[in-house]
């Protein structure tokens, strides 16, 4: 059975714009890609076939974070305005049913509090919060920005608790959230 839930995902990766060089396909998630790309430093486009995945410009999941759904991207790297290529991917499962967070202003879940279940643009002016330091995802899988209006860098946040946005991001804060419900 594990061979229907990864063909559910799929994205293939190039060395160079438009679809071009030597390609590596990935169906799973990918902690370290530079093995399969050995010119990394100049990977420049991908498809997603299938799915929707996280990449990153560090390998284990880390650095800056990318939200790409089934499409292509001829030339991500200028179009994201990355200085750097992807070095890792995550697949985001697709999440069926209600969407639950709860946002706190500080860190280890202090301060004022809301719990969220539909998108904010901006948490200053629905929820009067200045800062969102620390989070507890319930359910569904969320995208969390740092400026309002969904820009600036982002999170991928999967269920779990998130004691401290400042360890995790190097003092990134969010003023915007969006649930993941791209039909992928």
């Amino acid at each position: 059975m594990l061979w229907l839930t990864n063909a559910l995902f799929q994205i293939t990766f190039y060395e160079d714009r438009n679809f071009q060089g030597r390609s590596y396909e990935c169906m799973n998630d990918c902690a370290d890609m530079s093995s399969y790309l050995s010119r990394c430093h100049s990977c420049r486009s991908c498809r997603v076939d299938s799915g929707c995945f996280m990449v990153y410009d560090r390998t284990n999941y880390m650095g800056n974070q990318y939200f790409m759904k089934r499409g292509e991207y001829s030339d991500y790297m200028s179009m994201m305005g990355m200085r750097d290529c992807i070095r890792s991917c995550r697949m985001i499962p697709m999440h069926r049913g209600q969407f639950r967070m709860k946002i706190y202003e500080r860190e280890n879940f202090g301060g004022q509090s809301h719990e969220m279940m539909e998108d904010c643009d901006n948490i200053q002016d629905h929820y009067r919060m200045s800062d969102c330091q620390s989070c507890h995802v319930m359910d569904g899988h969320w995208l969390m920005y740092e400026q309002p209006q969904y820009r600036g860098r982002m999170m991928y946040m999967r269920p779990g608790e998130y004691r401290s946005f400042r360890e995790m991001m190097s003092g990134q804060r969010f003023m915007s959230m969006r649930r993941i419900t791209d039909m992928c």
